[in-house]
């Protein structure tokens, strides 16, 4: 393993950090108790890419990013999960003229090397990738064949196995939640650490007649991913409950509960809701990584124009800073990430939440409790009790809330917070129907950002063609121009689309706003004004992206038809 001192080292000469900070960084590490690796990883010295070019350049290998690649998965049978994540390699494929193409994150390790010589008689190249990229792929084998395997086995004891599985669920719930060989247990197991790798935000565990569905949301899209035999659901129904610590007696109600497992090192909470239908209750998993929050805003897909009316926001020492969009679009992700830019030793900040998403260092963070009369009012009114200088409440969604939020941004606090509407003038609008003057609301506010979420075109197979007719008057182009289109390949999953990113419509209120506010109540003519005073809409956002290479006309039209 490369010492932290060469590590350090390289990092230096590829001006990723400064001599001067070296000493301080390793003080760091080993105060925190981790690797300077880990260290510089997650305190934004550098990121796994740049970290990955450097490496590569030092040990003068080609770097790849794996899911670009097909891997064979035949020729990793040979060794355990366990001995290629703890030896950093995985073999991928072999080319043409019979070279073994081998992925690893540490080039110099001999146990590798050897295994690969005892089991491979030829040649062998080698390509750098990350370690969490390996451990990934490895655990979505494991996952992959030990659902297939579950999947056999509760079809070939569907009788016997599924009836005893289902008394013990009735008499004896340890039996289940116990039962590792239970081919329930590892199918459940397995749709869920199977999730990670995919890239999934939600699954959705859906009981029908005859079969029980299970469905993957990937890239905003809901994927098929497999489906069981209903007999079999009982058991399944009993191993998530008593997971996430859901009452497993209740099916006449929903009912909501946690889950936190670590997947690849990494720790992640999962958010289960339950739903009765016809057939049996309906799960629907959300999978967060809470521990990890790496976004800055160039991941979210603010451009140099739209960070400097965001600067001049967040700069601001009190008033209220309001995300709108629909269920889903990143709202809350895009706080966290302004959260994280100002949380200094010296700011108090607090939040208040249905739920908790994201959970972050210096930051007190508050959960809504409905059963114990802990809603975002109530806390928000203890909150100001705490001497903050920045409050985030997760959504406005009553007078009250807005009520108190407003008053707050107008005694000097900065407060973030979230609301569904379509577009940025349609925020003022909206707290105008929730009884705030619009004197209050003039003065108080301090910007409103609309979001949304498109789907990247996959780079590795996106295809340039030239506009069409209707393309250039959808896109209101003069003349011909190329712009791509999705195709659909392995590392896509063969949808044409790989990654989101957000497109954003920043409507930041000066004086001139402010006036308006107080003399315009007509949500047309705020966006008229809003237009003259240039903002930037959604559609001309993600136009941009289109014509960029980013994403797709068909993105574009589907932002247009919300």
């Amino acid at each position: 393993m490369i010492s932290d001192d060469i590590l350090l080292n390289i990092f230096v000469k590829k001006n990723l950090i400064q001599r001067k900070d070296v000493g301080s960084i390793k003080e760091g590490a080993k105060k925190n108790g981790v690797s300077v690796r880990k260290y510089l990883l997650d305190n934004d010295y550098v990121t796994k890419s740049n970290e990955l070019d450097a490496l590569s350049e030092y040990y003068k290998i080609p770097s790849v990013e794996l899911d670009m690649l097909r891997v064979d998965k035949t020729l990793s049978e040979n060794f355990s999960s366990d001995y290629m994540k703890k030896n950093k390699f995985l073999p991928v494929f072999i080319d043409e003229k019979g070279v073994l193409i081998v992925a690893v994150a540490e080039p110099l390790n001999v146990n590798s090397k050897s295994a690969l010589t005892a089991f491979f008689d030829c040649p062998t190249d080698m390509v750098l990738t990350t370690e969490n990229s390996i451990e990934k792929r490895i655990d979505t084998f494991s996952a992959e064949n030990s659902m297939k395997t579950a999947l056999t086995d509760l079809h070939r004891d569907d009788e016997q196995n599924v009836s005893e599985l289902k008394k013990a669920a009735a008499k004896n719930e340890d039996y289940i939640a116990d039962t590792v060989d239970n081919p329930g247990v590892r199918l459940v197991d397995s749709i869920i650490k199977e999730a990670i790798p995919s890239r999934a935000s939600d699954i959705h565990i859906e009981p029908f007649e005859k079969y029980v569905r299970v469905r993957y949301r990937i890239d905003g899209e809901l994927q098929e991913r497999t489906t069981f035999p209903i007999s079999a659901f009982p058991a399944i129904c009993a191993r998530i409950k008593i997971m996430s610590g859901i009452d497993i007696a209740e099916r006449r109600i929903p009912q909501d509960g946690r889950i936190n497992v670590t997947v690849g090192g990494e720790e992640y909470d999962f958010r289960v809701s339950t739903l009765p239908s016809v057939y049996g209750e309906k799960f629907v998993i959300r999978i967060l990584d809470k521990t990890s929050f790496k976004f800055t805003r160039k991941d979210l897909g603010f451009t140099e124009e739209e960070n400097v009316l965001v600067d001049k926001m967040l700069a601001s020492p009190h008033g209220i800073i309001l995300l709108t969009g629909p269920t889903g679009c990143g709202k809350s992700t895009t706080l966290y990430s302004f959260l994280k830019e100002i949380n200094k030793t010296d700011v108090n900040i607090v939040t208040v939440e249905d739920p908790v998403e994201y959970t972050m260092h210096g930051i007190t963070q508050t959960q809504v409790n409905v059963k114990a009369n802990l809603t975002f009012a109530t806390a928000l009114r203890s909150i100001l009790r705490q001497d903050p200088d920045v409050i985030m409440i997760g959504e406005i969604r009553d007078e009250e809330t807005a009520e108190i939020a407003v008053r707050a941004a107008i005694t000097g606090h900065l407060v973030f917070s979230t609301l569904h509407t379509n577009d940025a003038p349609g925020a003022i609008t909206r707290l105008e129907d929730m009884k705030i003057p619009d004197y209050l609301l003039a003065d108080a506010l301090v910007g409103v950002i609309a979001q949304r979420l498109v789907k990247k075109l996959c780079p590795a197979c996106k295809k340039k063609l030239k506009t069409t007719a209707q393309e250039m008057k959808t896109l209101g182009l003069t003349k011909p121009a190329y712009i791509y289109h999705a195709q659909g390949c392995q590392y896509c999953n063969h949808t044409g689309y790989k990654g989101r990113t957000a497109v954003h419509e920043i409507m930041r209120i000066d004086k001139g706003v402010k006036n308006d506010i107080v003399t315009t109540h007509n949500i047309e003519e705020l966006r008229e004004i809003s237009l003259n005073n240039g903002l930037v809409t959604l559609w001309d956002s993600c136009k941009r992206l289109v014509l960029s290479g980013d994403t797709s006309i068909e993105e574009l039209m589907a932002l247009s038809i919300e």
